[in-house]
Parts: structure tokens; sequence; C-alpha cells
């Protein structure tokens, strides 16, 4: 950095008290009874919460543009013109009952350190650019995340605009109402580093006191249906020993399947989330049972092992009840190992500030898992109370996320110095 303040580099700090207002700026929009947000992807309320966020930025002297699938991209010019851009953010949409920090924290986390950096009238050698991606949630239209899926060319456009609300709206329809129909291609373009804070939307950071996770990557996750066909009779008449029953098949694979994931190691999940039985009547022994399964695991091969249990469960339990089952994957997003450079420069970050820090993989999805598919990235967790996310009760405490906008600052500045336009850099 060729012009900056007398301060040095190591004193910067953002105004946490300024990040924590505009957090609850944003949170009146679309603001719930009971203290949360309801402001899910392309309604007026994101609308709204977009148009804040532009001017916010304007003010900082920006320049906002929009791609065609509502991504918003706030630039801050740096002193190079030949580098590429640092990439800060996340999204503004939520969940129907979601919180004040999901998402929303790493989009105006990028923001204060836009207003931090103009009050010490530091310009980066990268320019910077805080980017909101659309439709992180996939409340509204799913799949989710599909506005940094498109630009990095992970989802297909054509589906993406095809996707329709429960309303009977499809995705480009509401894109288009609300505004955001943006003029520019949807796609990646030169990245120099991308940054993603988050709250940890888990137990983990605040059961060790930690107020730092260097996120490494994050674990793998698929999604399948499992239906089990049995024969439907009747509940009275029907002796136990002779029914083809699919609940009793079921209930077994899910007692067994999670009975081995805690015996796989600490980060195996298992989630049957979605169960219903066909017909639904109280005096028949159904037809057929539908369920859902989410497996999650940060290594590839003990994913597949995982899947290989549960296949071999069902085939198991269907021949000892005389019923017959499927499993179809329906969802499968590998696991993600972060840039080591960007890695390491919050790792830094957070040793050089003095917050204690652990490396974490991060459980859920997010933005960052297709942004890093074509450039070098990283994330910053902060803790949240109880670990408590998509709730209505999601809190996180004040100093905390100053702390990860600091970290957040100190690894930008990091990695602005790192001139990745040099042979070996």
């Amino acid at each position: 950095m060729s012009r900056q303040t007398s301060a040095k580099r190591s004193d910067f700090r953002v105004d946490g008290e300024r990040l924590w207002q505009s957090l609850m700026d944003m949170a009146q929009i679309g603001a719930t009874a009971i203290g949360g947000c309801n402001r899910q992807a392309l309604t007026d309320d994101d609308r709204r919460g977009r148009d804040l966020f532009r001017t916010w930025c304007v003010d900082e002297g920006c320049e906002v543009r929009v791609d065609d699938m509502g991504n918003m991209f706030a630039n801050r010019r740096g002193l190079d013109p030949s580098r590429a851009a640092i990439l800060i953010g996340s999204h503004l949409d939520t969940q129907p009952t979601g919180g004040k920090f999901d998402g929303v924290y790493g989009v105006l986390s990028g923001l204060e350190i836009l207003r931090t950096l103009n009050a010490l009238d530091v310009v980066t050698q990268s320019p910077l650019e805080v980017v909101v991606w659309t439709n992180e949630e996939g409340a509204r239209f799913a799949p989710a995340m599909n506005g940094s899926g498109v630009w990095a060319g992970v989802i297909d456009k054509a589906e993406a605009y095809a996707q329709r609300s429960a309303d009977g709206h499809t995705f480009h329809q509401e894109l288009q109402r609300i505004g955001y129909l943006g003029d520019h291609l949807a796609g990646p373009f030169p990245v120099h580093a991308a940054f993603e804070v988050h709250i940890e939307q888990g137990p983990i950071l605040e059961a060790t006191g930690k107020q730092i996770g260097v996120v490494t990557g994050v674990q793998g996750m698929r999604w399948y249906d499992l239906v089990v066909e049995g024969t439907p009779s009747h509940a009275g008449t029907t002796p136990m020993s002779m029914r083809h029953d699919p609940v009793q098949t079921v209930a077994r694979i899910l007692t067994e399947m999670s009975d081995h994931i805690e015996q796989v190691d600490n980060d195996a999940r298992v989630t049957f989330g979605v169960l219903r039985s066909e017909p639904a009547s109280r005096n028949t022994v159904p037809q057929r049972v539908c369920t859902s399964v989410d497996l999650r695991h940060p290594k590839l091969h003990t994913l597949d092992e995982m899947e290989a249990r549960l296949r071999a469960l069902l085939a198991t339990e269907c021949d000892r009840r005389g019923t017959v089952g499927g499993l179809e994957c329906i969802w499968d997003s590998p696991a993600i190992e972060f840039d080591r450079e960007c890695v390491e420069s919050v790792r830094a970050a957070a040793k050089q500030l003095n917050y204690p820090a652990m490396d974490i993989i991060s459980g859920a999805g997010h933005d960052a898992v297709y942004v890093s598919r074509v450039a070098p990235t990283s994330m910053i967790f902060v803790p949240c109370a109880d670990g408590l996310s998509h709730n209505e009760a999601e809190s996180a405490a004040a100093d905390d996320l100053e702390a990860g906008c600091n970290v957040l600052l100190h690894a930008v500045l990091a990695i602005d110095e790192v001139d990745k336009t040099r042979p070996g850099s």
C-alpha cells in the first residue's frame, strides 16, 4: 500500500459499534414480531435490503454493479489496475424464521472494512469488492446458493431462472420484478482472493471458548430420498409376524444407521429430516414410507463408507421384512479444502490480534463452497449463542462480531501484500 495514514497497519481496527448499528438497521427490514428476520430471496424486503446496502456503498465512493442473477458487487478501486479484486461477502436473504446475523454479517463486515479503510485513507493495491450473493438460503427458490452457483459455472442459469416459488412465481420473474435483473453476465472473473466471515451456526466455538474459527474447508454433503414399499393391510387383523410393514423396515434403518454414525468419528453426521407414510391412516399398515437422508463428512472415502453402510442396511432390512426399498442420491456436494494461503492469512491475523482461535471444518454449506471452485477462498467463523441459527432467536455477541471483522480486515490486508501477478508468488 503506497498511501495510508501514519498509523501502523498492525494497529488498524474496525469500528465495532458502527458494524453493530449497521446490522441492527438491516435487521429492521423484514423484522419479525419476536426479533428475527424474514427477508426471503427476491421479495420486496429483499429489495429493500439490497437498496439500503447499495446506498451505503455508494456513500463510501463505491461503484455498484449487478449481474443477471442479481448478485451485487460494490467495487472500491485499488492502486494497481492490473490486479484482480479481493472479494468479500455473503448474502442478505434469510430463512422465513431467520435471524439477524446469518449471511448479513458477512456482507456488512465487508462494508465495515470499506468504511474503515476510507476513514484511515488507506488504498489497497488490489481493488476490493463486497458481494451480495442471491438466494443463498434456498428458502423460497430451491436449490440453495444458486446465485454463487451460476456465477461459478456449477448451476445452469436457465434452470435457476425456471425455479418456481410456492406462490407460483419464477426466479426470473421475481428478479425482474424487484429491479435486480442486472446487465452484467453472471460468471467468474479474475479474483485475487475471496473471504467470507460468518457466524458458526453450531456450538463448537462457544463450547471451547474460542472467539475465531479458522475455517479450513467444508464437509461433503449428500442428500437422498429413501423409499420403502410394503403391503397395506388391516391394523387389527394382520399379525405382526405376517406383516410386510415398511415402517418397521425404516425404523430399523434409522436406528441402526444412527448408532453406526456415532461409531464412525466426531465429524460424521446423519439426519432424517422428512418422514411420511402412505396412506396416512391410523388403522392401516402403510404401503409406502419415504424419508429424506442427509449424510455429511469432511473426507470423501468416509462419506462413501457411510453411504455403503446405508445401502447395506436397506437391503438387509428389506429382506428381513419382505419389503422393497430404493435409495436415490438427489444432491452431492463434495468436501472442500480452502486455499492454504488464504487460510493461513486468517490464522495469522487471529494470532496477531490475540484472539483465541481454532481450526474448524464448516458443517453447513456456504457461497464460499462455489466461489472456491474458481478462486482462492477461505472463511472465518465467530460464535453464536448455543450454536443456534435458522431461528429467530439467533444471537451473537458484539465483541465476537467485531473480532471476526478485525480478523477479516487483517487477512485482506495480508493477502493484498501478495502480488499474484509475479511468477512464483
